[in-house]
């Protein structure tokens, strides 16, 4: 029988996941030897016991056999959330193809130890009349640092060490030599950071419609039953999904067990996060990109600790460490920020799933528009399907008007804004009521081009068009890169150079022009990068301090204004013009989207969706809020193209400085993908898209390549990736060139 080995990581903290220590697995140990197992092993010249992690088995000895020490024993009494989250590093690696150690990297996301916030505080010990006479001493001695301490603590017995320091201005080392002298002594309390900032809880008590509480009474009785099969919940918008999440999180938490909550970074606010907080107080926080370092550490300190319940977050909240967890919630399932857009490439559903099957946990999906993943998964069987298919107390759902752009140039309205838009505006401005106007771009402009010759202006270092700003530059989205805005064509001098399409801030403008009296705010990337720039925002717009909100994307998310009930969607087909498989259902997702926020209150809501291609399916089912009818075509299109979830991709991106030498290793995958499929039997019901340069085929000076492999099975992409990833590895020929691998991209390369 042939020796294993066992590489083994004897520190868990991001910064030494690097360091893996191999060591040989002793026969009788070879049975519990798995990859997350906990163990003892000798370490250093004293050989000292240490406690280690299994990351990696292996037949092969990365040194002299005889200088690798045996491990002494496999810890077997309790499982660790640290095995728990190994053994998920190591299901992600497989599944979405990437190194154990970017795999461990995202599993054990806090990157490094950050200085703890402490609260001390100076207590006295001496007995009383010792002290006194130690006070009478430091008097005879003139020590007026500790004569002030002194007189201090026989008053209070307990003093704050930053008010002794700071504003009793007591030196440190006078504190110090009396604490060894043996009159005082310090205590330090570990502080934690505290992302939730929350005023007093006003917890209302939930009243549930019938709908709701057939769902909630259904899910609560499978998870005392021990039945944890993966929820898919299909609320129209406004149908009351959080108050079903909350009342199943209390039953869960009762059961003295953990939840996390996912939440689309966009969508994450504070009107979200108090919702969840007045009913369970500060058992709740949050995880996400605006906290600090040390926030985010302590935030990972404090679940681990027991200290909260509840974790709110996007994607990387996921990996929060529970020991008991009981529950997940991915809320809008359908957003594209669940799918990682770096090594590894998991999706933040299919990791859920598997995480909940480890711990024992529930799993519920949430969306108004689900993913066609998830629908399908429901209706076949893998998901349990629940659905609210009307709003919840007095709102009800939006009356929707298309309005054909071509038309409206036929009526020599060169205006963005619609007749009809323009007239339901105005009528909303005089009622004092609120309008949202949503566009599904950013900046100033689109691309800058010559209408003499053609010529578009472009990145020099990702071939992409650069964007046109308000300030006058010109702004490449990947990389960064700025120019200046020519006077001149550069290719063939002419004058007529100018910025084509319209952004956020050119709508802000034309809104301006066109209702001169309105107060008006925009949200978009620009608008919100400082810390809390989404909060300030939409708090203004909540307070009623606005009438219009222009935005993108982010101001469809899930947010709730009772006043609004106008919301005008000004190019509804701009995301039809992506070159995506997935456009289609993007754009009704955005739209359904969008067209929820309106008529949330008492009051009646209207939408209006402009576009140039008012018979396109998508834009017909959103507009009569039809998802089955949108799905139904959806798949049709999907089965007839062999595209998700009808079949499964792999996508393979090669990336090189060298555009010869990605070009080789492009075609050398391409070869060693039909030859594994051949020797397989699959290459009938298999189909092979390139190699060819990616449609951003130079991104910061490097060349990028694809490669696109359709199959039926998962299972047999799997283990085309697992076979790519051993002859990539054993080949100098891809010295110099980066490899990743994507199984049912979410966007185009």
């Amino acid at each position: 029988m042939s020796i294993k080995y066992a590489d083994i990581i004897v520190d868990i903290s991001h910064e030494n996941l690097d360091k893996t220590y191999q060591y040989s697995i002793p026969e009788e140990l070879l049975a519990k030897a798995v990859i997350g197992a906990r163990t003892l092993v000798p370490f250093g010249k004293g050989n000292r016991f240490i406690k280690g992690y299994i990351v990696n088995i292996s037949s092969k000895p990365n040194w002299k056999v005889e200088a690798i020490k045996p491990i002494h024993e496999i810890i077997t009494d309790a499982l660790v959330i640290e095995s728990q989250l190994i053994h998920l590093a190591y299901w992600i690696k497989e599944t979405f193809g990437a190194t154990m150690n970017d795999a461990l990297k995202t599993v054990i996301p806090v990157k490094k130890s950050v200085k703890a916030k402490e609260k001390k505080s100076i207590r006295l010990i001496a007995a009383t009349e010792e002290a006194h006479e130690f006070l009478e001493l430091s008097k005879k001695k003139n020590n007026r640092g500790r004569v002030r301490l002194l007189e201090e603590l026989l008053k209070e017995k307990e003093l704050d060490y930053d008010l002794a320091v700071n504003k009793l201005n007591i030196a440190r080392q006078t504190i110090k030599d009396l604490e060894h002298i043996g009159i005082i002594t310090t205590d330090a309390k570990r502080l934690y950071r505290n992302p939730v900032q929350a005023t007093a809880s006003n917890r209302k008590d939930i009243i549930l419609s019938p709908e709701q509480k057939q769902i909630v009474e259904d899910i609560i009785n499978k998870y005392r039953e021990g039945i944890y099969t993966a929820c898919l919940l299909h609320g129209v918008t406004g149908s009351g999904k959080t108050e079903v999440y909350i009342e199943i999180i209390a039953e869960v938490i009762s059961q003295g067990r953990q939840v996390i909550m996912l939440i689309p970074e966009i969508a994450l606010t504070y009107q979200t996060v108090m919702r969840f907080y007045n009913r369970f107080g500060d058992r709740v926080s949050i995880m996400n990109s605006r906290l600090s370092q040390g926030e985010r550490y302590d935030q990972y300190l404090r679940a681990k600790n027991g200290d909260i319940d509840i974790m709110i977050g996007p994607r990387s909240a996921l990996f929060t460490p529970f020991e008991d967890l009981g529950l997940i919630i991915i809320d809008e399932e359908h957003e594209g920020s669940y799918k990682s857009e770096h090594p590894p490439k998991y999706h933040a559903r299919e990791v859920a799933i598997e995480r909940a099957r480890l711990s024992g946990a529930g799993v519920i999906l949430g969306s108004a528009t689900p993913s066609l993943e998830a629908y399908y998964k429901a209706l076949q069987g893998e998901y349990i399907l629940y659905t609210l298919p009307t709003r919840n107390g007095d709102g009800c759902l939006p009356d929707i008007w298309v309005e054909d752009l071509r038309e409206e140039l036929k009526k020599r309205n060169k205006s963005i804004f619609s007749i009809r838009l323009k007239e339901l505006m105005l009528d909303r401005l005089q009622k004092k009521e609120q309008i949202m106007l949503f566009i599904n771009r950013r900046g100033y402009a689109g691309f800058v081009s010559c209408r003499s010759c053609g010529y578009v202006m472009k990145c020099p270092h990702c071939d992409i068009s650069l964007t046109a700003h308000n300030n006058g530059k010109l702004v490449c989205h990947y990389c960064g890169h700025e120019a200046a805005m020519p006077d001149k064509c550069p290719s063939c001098s002419s004058k007529y150079i100018a910025s084509f399409g319209t952004g956020t801030q050119k709508v802000e403008e034309m809104v301006r022009k066109e209702f001169p009296g309105a107060r008006i705010l925009r949200m978009d990337m620009d608008t919100t990068k400082q810390k809390d720039g989404h909060e300030k925002i939409l708090a203004a717009f909540s307070n009623q301090e606005a009438d219009i909100l222009v935005g993108t994307q982010m101001i469809v998310k899930g947010h709730d204004f009772p006043r609004v009930t106008l919301v005008g969607i000004l190019a509804a087909d701009l995301s039809l013009y992506a070159s995506d498989y997935r456009a289609s259902e993007r754009t009704y997702q955005l739209l359904a989207q969008a067209a929820g926020r309106a008529g949330r209150g008492k009051l009646p809501g209207e939408v209006v969706i402009q576009t140039y291609q008012p018979e396109h399916y998508s834009i017909v089912a959103a507009s009569h809020n039809d998802y089955e009818g949108f799905y139904r075509q959806e798949m049709n299109y999907r089965k007839m193209l062999m595209y998700p979830p009808a079949a499964h991709i792999l996508a393979v991106l090669i990336a090189a400085k060298d555009e010869g030498k990605g070009l080789l290793a492009s075609e050398l995958i391409s070869g060693a993908t039909k030859e594994w499929l051949s020797a397989e039997g699959f290459e009938k019901e298999t189909v092979v898209i390139g190699p060819a340069p990616a449609s951003l085929s130079r991104a910061n000076d490097i060349y990028r390549f694809m490669l696109y492999i359709k199959q039926l099975e998962y299972r047999v992409l799997i283990g085309l990736k697992n076979y790519l990833e051993g002859y990539i590895n054993y080949s100098e020929q891809f010295n110099g060139c980066t490899v990743q691998f994507d199984f049912d991209p979410m966007n185009s390369y």
